[in-house]
């Protein structure tokens, strides 16, 4: 029987969301500080829901990168906002597929939920709510999986 990898994805007390990767006896985690990423947005007045699923999207692979060197990542989720994207101030990600080179992740905590996104001061009256599904491949560059390779190789 065939071990498949697990990706978990977590709230972890209320201020960081956990990202981590295992396979077998490895692991590998990084944690998404979601008070310091968002007074930067908020100092720059940076949409938070877009620039969070930019980030999300890139912890994973790069968590997936160091447990796994890879080139081509799939990721295959939904979105639900309570506004559009730029103006949202609450999320719902409910991640579908996980794909690293063919190999499937097994995925832990498929359904990560945030609230106060945005500034208080910041919303308005009217409200479009977005829904929405996002079907990603990304490439590592072939320089970048070298030095993952590297890494995983010490």
């Amino acid at each position: 029987m065939a071990v498949s990898p697990v990706l978990v994805i977590k709230i972890v007390d209320d201020s960081s969301v956990g990202v981590r990767a295992r396979w077998r006896d490895e692991y590998v985690e990084h944690h998404i500080v979601l008070n310091s990423v968002l007074a930067y947005w908020w100092a720059n007045d940076l949409p938070p829901v877009v620039k969070f699923l930019d980030l999300f999207e890139s912890v994973i692979k790069r968590t997936i990168n160091e447990l796994t060197p890879h080139k081509t990542l799939k990721l295959k989720y939904d979105v639900k906002a309570d506004d559009t994207l730029e103006k949202a101030s609450q999320l719902e990600i409910n991640l579908i597929e996980v794909e690293a080179d063919d190999i499937g992740f097994k995925i832990d905590g498929k359904t990560l939920s945030l609230k106060g996104l945005r500034n208080s001061s910041d919303e308005s009256d009217e409200k479009t709510p977005f829904s929405g599904s996002y079907d990603r491949v990304m490439e590592t560059p072939d320089i970048v999986l070298k030095k993952y390779k590297e890494m995983k190789n010490k």
